[in-house]
């Protein structure tokens, strides 16, 4: 979501514009030249440009939250799983030392000696006595069995508890990164709103527009699968920016690069600052068709580079998947997956 390249301005050729621009209005009111002329609208650009790659940080923290609170729900279906396996189990246990319960009590209910004395056949006695001997060291192992299932269930009941808390937590942090980016996308329009019409118009152009299909000839991705991911991400092109969208109709940054290596059937994490680190370093010299290149020095950007100094990405909302110079935003950092 950087700014287009018609924007693109690193902070201190900013600061010496800004200072050129004073110098030169300084000198023309001295000499009662052309009066100095202010330029609220650059300052305007500026702020906007500034706004979008706020609500990028906060895209990408969204996005990090989100992929949290899905990993959590799924925890959680499994937590609930195996409670449910593991009463079922128990509940088992339960009937079957129920049974050997009454068994025992069927066959046993007098004293041994009395049974003995009161028995017509003592071998058949002993032969019951055997069972019931059998019986309770078998029903001791259960009733063990039945206290460790317990205890295990009350383990999974408490591990399920905290993964329920936690997923409430990620719930709330999803909600909040939802509200900070719709905050300053919305500060960013009104802004754009307040520009004389032909300069809004101007942007509008600027920020839709592409430079075209770059000369790509002579690139070569170094796998496969690179070669599958590149073809992806050339097909978006045109495809509107939408935040916290991983495709196929529209897409942020993260959710761009992340689809692209889908389609080659390359699993990617779903933010930039995770991609950054899905693969190898290398220099940004030695950059190949399908290499992730992230920007900035938290990584909150992240675009594919296709070869020939050009990356294929989603900038910002307003400008759809386009091709841009990998030159495009500072502390560019490449990764092969």
């Amino acid at each position: 979501m950087g700014s287009h390249r018609r924007l693109v301005q690193t902070s201190g050729f900013n600061r010496g514009a800004g200072a050129a621009l004073s110098v030169l209005s300084a000198a023309a009111a001295a000499l009662g030249a052309v009066p100095a002329v202010a330029a609220p609208s650059d300052d305007t650009r500026a702020e906007v440009d500034r706004l979008y790659e706020e609500a990028e940080h906060a895209t990408e923290a969204y996005n990090k939250a989100d992929e949290r609170a899905d990993s959590l729900r799924e925890e959680v279906g499994t937590a609930q799983d195996g409670i449910a396996r593991q009463q079922e189990r128990i509940n088992s246990m339960r009937e079957a030392l129920g049974s050997l319960a009454g068994a025992q009590y069927r066959s046993g209910g007098l004293d041994p000696s009395l049974a003995l004395l009161f028995s017509d056949d003592p071998d058949e006695y002993l032969d019951k006595a055997a069972v019931l001997d059998r019986i309770s060291a078998h029903q001791a192992g259960e009733l063990k069995d039945l206290q460790e299932a317990m205890r295990e269930l009350a383990q999974e009941r408490s591990e399920a508890a905290q993964k329920l808390g936690e997923l409430e937590k990620s719930r709330k942090a999803v909600a909040s990164h939802k509200r900070t980016v719709e905050r300053k996308l919305a500060s960013a329009r009104e802004l754009l709103n307040s520009l004389p019409s032909d300069e809004r118009a101007a942007y509008d152009r600027a920020s839709r527009s592409s430079s075209g299909t770059p000369d790509l000839s002579g690139a070569v991705a170094p796998s496969g699968r690179a070669a599958a991911a590149v073809s992806a991400a050339q097909s978006a092109i045109g495809m509107p920016y939408v935040w916290g969208a991983n495709g196929p109709t529209g897409f942020d940054c993260s959710g761009l690069t992340q689809w692209a290596y889908a389609q080659a059937g390359v699993a990617l994490p779903r933010t930039s600052q995770a991609q950054r680190y899905a693969g190898r370093q290398v220099p940004l010299s030695q950059a190949m068709p399908g290499d992730l290149v992230t920007y900035r020095g938290d990584a909150s950007h992240v675009g594919m580079y296709v070869g020939n100094g050009q990356v294929v990405h989603a900038p910002y909302p307003g400008a759809p998947v386009r091709y841009d110079p990998v030159g495009m935003m500072p502390g560019a950092t490449v990764t092969r997956p």
